[in-house]
């Protein structure tokens, strides 16, 4: 669904080279695409590693990855993107998303409280 919309709402239709372009619509849709792109391979990632810190770390980046959704979501819409239906499309597919991520996220820190889950710690500060 990412990758139609910044099809569509981009100037530049080679989405390949959307990050050379000076319109802020495409750069917005550039990251639109690179975060949608990533979340599946961090899951990937925190699936397949026996290591709790990457798992958490792999997690905590996808909760990022989803809220920065939202924000492009709103820049487009702030850029003059008319068509904000789809715009809502994609923001309810997050938030579907998001609750079974939350489920999920779970499952990996069972019967660990003393786990965090800010930016903070993906980050290392």
């Amino acid at each position: 669904m990412s990758r139609e919309i910044a099809s569509f709402v981009s100037c530049n239709k080679d989405l390949l080279k959307l990050y050379q372009s000076n319109s802020l619509r495409d750069h917005i849709a550039d990251s639109l695409l690179t975060d949608a792109i990533l979340i599946p391979q961090q899951i990937a990632q925190a699936e397949s590693s026996g290591s709790l810190a990457v798992r958490i770390k792999s997690a905590s980046f996808v909760n990022v990855m989803i809220r920065n959704i939202n924000s492009y979501c709103n820049g487009l819409e702030r850029d003059g993107v008319k068509e904000t239906e789809y715009l809502n499309l994609l923001r309810r597919e997050i938030r579907s998303f998001r609750k079974s991520f939350k489920e999920w996220r779970k499952s990996i820190s069972k019967g660990r409280s003393d786990l965090s889950w800010n930016f903070n710690d993906y980050m290392g500060y």
